[in-house]
């Protein structure tokens, strides 16, 4: 973890209220797929922005974003070649195991930019099956890479792209004709991954989830952003997380 005064290469529209930020650093930096940057968008009243790695290549390193709220209006207005400072890489990130062939990526929303750097990081050396799941047409971003998957299935909740369902829907439809995985990892809307927690635990297949929190300093000391654990204790997602075995985190 470091605290890099990054420039700014590009910050353009690629979908319905999604904007990706490229950013070019002075030195190499090693980054788990999963893991995640936390951006100072200015202004002294405003915390910084948790957002996860899409991509690095190079010396860039590439977030994508969701248009939501007061900093990340303000994200999408800094122009290429404003410097930033981007304290990351930060979490724990995915790890596949070396026995696990066969890794099934589900993901809705948001959700969807972990995994592409999940698909980047093991594409050349694990079976992999992406589900992934958008509100409509105009929300569908990152098909040219998860295009790179042995297989990738697209869906809409409204039916304008793919089929009409969920990408936990997807999934499920694709394991009863017999397309099992060795491991599930996912991230999206809390209930997208209640939902798929049920259908794994049914299945009895490892599954790991990134957990969407909001999040204060990223580092794990001012507890905004705790989750509960099904075992009674609590966990902050930003140090201990994002990503959590589904078995012990309460959706």
């Amino acid at each position: 973890m470091k605290d890099y005064i990054a420039t700014v290469v590009k910050n353009e529209k690629i979908a319905e209220n999604i904007h990706a930020i490229t950013f070019a650093l002075d030195e190499d930096i090693a980054v788990r797929c999963g893991q995640f940057g936390n951006i100072s968008v200015g202004g002294t009243h405003l915390l910084r922005r948790p957002i996860a790695i899409c991509k690095v290549e190079g010396r860039e390193v590439t977030f994508c974003y969701q248009i939501k709220g007061e900093g990340t209006q303000k994200l999408k207005t800094v122009e290429a070649g404003t410097r930033l400072n981007v304290l990351m890489p930060l979490g724990n990130g995915f790890y596949v195991e070396e026995t696990e062939k066969k890794v099934a990526l589900v993901g809705g929303g948001v959700g969807v930019f972990p995994l592409i750097s999940v698909l980047r990081q093991y594409a050349a050396e694990k079976e992999i099956a992406a589900y992934i799941g958008y509100r409509n047409k105009g929300a569908v971003c990152g098909v040219e890479e998860f295009a790179k998957a042995q297989k990738f299935i697209a869906v809409t909740d409204d039916g304008s792209y793919g089929a009409q369902m969920n990408a936990v829907q997807a999934f499920q439809a694709d394991l009863e004709k017999g397309n099992r995985p060795d491991v599930v990892l996912a991230c999206g809307p809390t209930p997208m991954l209640r939902a798929l927690k049920a259908l794994v635990q049914k299945e009895n297949l490892p599954c790991y989830v990134s957990l969407e929190e909001r999040m204060g300093c990223g580092i794990g000391a001012c507890l905004v952003c705790v989750c509960d654990l099904t075992n009674g204790k609590r966990a902050r997602v930003c140090k201990d997380g994002p990503v959590f075995n589904a078995e012990e985190v309460t959706l």
